[in-house]
């Protein structure tokens, strides 16, 4: 990843063959380091996934922002009930409005996703899975429907929630809650 500013404008690039990701954001005076909790959840599946950390939030306009945070790496479990880390930073994105939210993760040739909700309509989510050359990039398209969006204080956010079912084409892949708490 490189953080660089140009022209009083703080870019963040990442290098990544799966997700191309270079985003321009306002000056430094317009960013907050914030505490933050993101979680997601399923309702009819297995699924429970919470992160707590260190966000930068960008203002874009009244409305936009953008959070920008690493995930601390991941403990996982081998036969022999030993602990390991996958030290691999993953980068997540999020670009925030009260109308929609796109979130991208990004992870150096692992898996990466990109998800576009809004608000009663289906938007897409996409995988891509990595592997160890560059030429073996693997993208899955599915659908989500976004049941419900909400932002609470539109000024500075303090709490978002996004509802939302998962599709193949006609197969649900269960219903899931994404939930981001911005201390301030």
């Amino acid at each position: 990843m490189f953080i660089y500013l140009e022209k009083s404008i703080l870019v963040v690039c990442t290098p990544c063959y799966q997700v191309p990701l270079c985003l321009k954001l306002l000056t430094p005076q317009h960013s907050f380091l914030k505490p933050v909790c993101l979680s997601l959840i399923s309702t009819d599946l297995p699924i429970w996934s919470v992160v707590e950390t260190a966000a930068t939030l960008y203002q874009k306009d009244s409305e936009r922002f953008h959070l920008l945070l690493t995930e601390p790496p991941l403990q996982e479990r081998q036969s022999g009930e030993t602990l390991y880390s996958i030290a691999t930073p993953r980068l997540l994105w999020l670009e925030i409005s009260p109308y929609r939210v796109i979130m991208t993760m990004q992870a150096n040739g692992q898996v990466s996703y990109r998800h576009f909700w809004e608000q009663g309509i289906y938007g897409l989510s996409r995988y891509w899975l990595g592997n160890e050359s560059l030429h073996g990039l693997e993208q899955i398209r599915l659908r989500n429907f976004t049941r419900r969006l909400t932002l609470v204080n539109r000024h500075l956010p303090e709490h978002l929630r996004v509802e939302y079912e998962l599709w193949t084409e006609n197969v649900q892949l269960g219903r899931y809650i994404l939930n981001l708490e911005i201390h301030h």
